[in-house]
């Protein structure tokens, strides 16, 4: 399953997912992971919620992402949701429509692994594959 928090750039949508990510912890029976582009938000986030800053790992594609999904995946069998903020720029998103292939890679990951992501993403709901309508949860 999929979440989308949508808005331009500056517009809070990492106050919203930070938020959100420490509300859910508190009653999450497995673990949570949040994949942000810096450590910046490190002292923001509950103590139990895997903070991986995704800048040292040195990504280049958007299919070298969805490969370091899947190996944070392998390595935790007790994952139950996972937290993107700044998904372009972790993703390797270079353009808006690819997102929608990496959203419905990441939908399908979430099915079969039995894990949520919740995103938030630099982009309207217009520029976003109408079967992704309903996952919007907060649009800026």
């Amino acid at each position: 399953m999929i979440q989308l928090i949508l808005g331009n750039k500056g517009k809070g949508k990492t106050k919203i997912l930070l938020d959100k990510a420490n509300t859910e912890i508190k009653t999450a029976h497995g673990n949570v992971v949040y994949l942000d582009k810096s450590a910046k938000h490190m002292y923001e986030l509950n103590n139990r919620i895997r903070l991986i800053d995704i800048s040292g790992f040195e990504l280049n594609s958007s299919e070298e992402f969805i490969g370091f999904i899947y190996g944070v995946l392998s390595q935790d069998h007790d994952l139950e949701q996972m937290y993107l903020d700044s998904f372009l720029t972790i993703a390797k998103v270079e353009e808006p429509s690819e997102a929608n292939a990496i959203l419905d890679k990441l939908a399908g990951i979430g099915e079969k692994f039995g894990v949520s992501f919740i995103i938030s993403i630099s982009l309207q709901s217009g520029d976003i594959d109408s079967k992704f309508k309903e996952t919007i949860i907060a649009e800026l």
